[in-house]
C-alpha cells in the first residue's frame, strides 16, 4: 500500500511514523508513505500557498494552485483509489472505514491549514473528506496521523499476531473485553478465575459477555449498531 501525504508541514510527521507499528509496517514494505509538501509546488518567489478569502472575512484560505500541480503530478505517475481530506466537515471516521481504506492499494491524504482549502480542491479532485471528531484542529497532520495509523495496523502482515486486531474494539461495534497480565494478586486485586481456567469455551463465552456488557453500559450507541446488524 501507499498513502502520500499532502502537508505544509511535513515534520510533523516525523515522530508518528518513526516509532512503533508504523515504522516496523514500513520496514517490512507493508506500507510505503510518501509525505509531500506542499510548498514545493507554489510557483511564488516566498513559497506563498494561501491568500485572503474573496469576499471578506477573517483568516486565510490555502490556494488551488499548488495544491492542483502536486496532486496533478502524484496522479500521472500512478492511480488512486481515494483521495481525501481531512476535514471537520467529513464522514466521521470509524474503524469499519479503517478496514476499507487498509483494502486500497494508493491513496492520497491532503492535510488542510488555516481556514481550509480553496473549495475547488474540493469539488474538483477530492474523493472523500474524512473528519476524526467534532472539533477543530490548527490542521489535518494529527487527524492524517491517526487515520495512517488506525489503517496501517490492519493491513495483513503488519501485527505479528493478526488476530490481535481483529479482536480490539469496535471491530464488531463492540469495546474490547477488559484484559489483564501477571501478577495474579496484586494488592488483593486478583485475575477472574475463568481466564485461568484453560476452558477455551468459557474464557470465549465470559470475553463476549464482558464486550456485550461494557459496550452497553460505556457506548449504547454502538450496542444499538450491533443489535441493528
Amino acid at each position: 500500500m501507499r498513502i502520500d501525504i499532502l502537508t505544509l508541514f511535513p515534520a510533523m510527521f516525523q515522530g508518528p511514523f518513526s516509532e512503533s507499528i508504523i515504522k516496523r509496517a514500513m520496514e517490512k514494505g507493508a506500507v510505503d508513505i510518501h509525505i509531500h509538501d506542499i510548498r514545493d509546488y507554489s510557483q511564488d518567489k516566498h513559497k506563498r500557498v494561501d491568500d485572503y478569502p474573496f469576499g471578506g472575512g477573517a483568516g486565510m484560505v490555502m490556494q488551488i494552485a499548488p495544491i492542483a500541480r502536486l496532486i496533478d503530478k502524484l496522479k500521472s505517475e500512478r492511480n488512486y483509489d481515494q483521495v481525501i481530506y481531512l476535514s471537520p466537515d467529513g464522514k466521521r471516521f470509524n474503524q469499519k472505514e479503517a478496514n476499507r481504506l487498509s483494502l486500497c492499494d494508493n491513496i492520497i491524504l491532503l492535510c488542510g491549514h488555516y481556514k481550509g482549502v480553496d473549495q475547488r480542491v474540493r469539488d474538483q479532485y477530492i474523493t472523500r473528506e474524512i473528519s476524526i471528531g467534532d472539533f477543530v484542529l490548527s490542521g489535518g497532520e494529527l487527524a492524517a496521523a491517526m487515520v495512517v495509523d488506525a489503517v496501517v495496523r490492519v493491513i495483513p502482515g503488519v501485527i505479528g499476531d493478526e488476530t490481535s486486531a481483529l479482536t480490539d474494539s469496535f471491530q464488531d461495534n463492540l469495546l474490547a473485553p477488559p484484559v489483564y497480565t501477571r501478577p495474579y494478586d496484586f494488592r488483593g486485586w486478583k485475575v477472574p478465575d475463568v481466564l485461568l481456567s484453560g476452558n477455551d469455551k468459557l474464557i470465549d463465552e465470559w470475553r463476549e459477555q464482558q464486550s456485550l456488557e461494557r459496550t452497553r453500559r460505556l457506548r449504547p450507541d454502538l450496542f444499538d449498531d450491533h443489535d441493528e446488524k
